[in-house]
């Protein structure tokens, strides 16, 4: 579904933050890059997510490059995607108008909209919070809400970056729960950003590890945990590569 070849991305001439990166995501994956902060895991997703524009290489989406693309058919395809933000920058309204968001930009009918909402609220658990301010949640309630948010114009391709971070341990298994019910009740394909190696063995099917602009490796979950193929992989995984 995504093929990514020489991609290559600096926000200056002289600045390289990215260099020679491939890989590739089949449909309905999970894939999460993992790697130490500043590796350029953030400026991946961007990329995918069609904000910023690569300067060299190509994203090819089933196949299109969007950079091929008229304004209008590129908005189509940008439509067919999702974002969460490791902050979960809500709107200062309640719960069931931030999850609401989407559908109403699409002009929605009501009755699609609150049915759509309500079945969204009862796959984060927060069916008794619609009302409630989203800014007075906590930062476990206000990643489900964003979720929920992204989920309910059902994208093909949802991308998570640091989705769990300065969470507990039980809004992290929450959250990870939602990743996985996402993936497998609505097919999405999934590519998140995380330097958290142990979620990324919990709910990634595949996985690249990413250090100093750098796709090291990348492939089978479970492969790359237990025989990884470059020496930074294994030292990263093992605690010993200084970030």
């Amino acid at each position: 579904m995504i093929s990514v070849e020489n991609l290559c991305f600096g926000y200056k001439p002289d600045q390289s933050i990215l260099n020679g990166i491939n890989f590739s995501v089949a449909r309905g994956d999970v894939f999460a890059l993992m790697g130490p902060s500043g590796s350029g895991k953030t400026t991946i997703l961007r990329l995918l997510d069609l904000f910023i524009v690569p300067r060299q290489g190509s994203i090819l989406l089933d196949g299109v490059d969007p950079q091929q693309l008229t304004g209008k058919e590129r908005l189509a395809m940008k439509r067919r995607m999702a974002m969460v933000f490791e902050e979960p920058a809500l709107f200062n309204a309640s719960v069931a108008a931030n999850i609401a968001y989407g559908l109403k930009v699409r002009h929605e009918k009501r009755a699609t909209i609150n049915n759509t909402v309500q079945e969204m609220l009862a796959l984060i658990g927060l069916q008794k919070m619609a009302r409630k301010s989203a800014l007075l949640l906590s930062r476990g309630e206000a990643q489900r809400v964003a979720l929920a948010r992204a989920m309910i114009v059902r994208p093909e391709i949802l991308f998570l970056d640091e989705p769990t971070a300065n969470l507990d341990p039980h809004n992290v298994g929450r959250i990870e729960e939602l990743i996985r019910t996402v993936n497998k009740r609505f097919g999405t394909t999934i590519v998140m950003a995380t330097h958290n190696m142990g979620q990324a063995r919990r709910i990634a099917t595949t996985v690249g590890f990413l250090y100093a602009g750098q796709l090291v490796e990348w492939g089978d979950t479970e492969t790359l945990f237990t025989a990884a193929a470059d020496e930074r992989t294994t030292a990263f995984i093992s605690g010993e590569l200084v970030c």
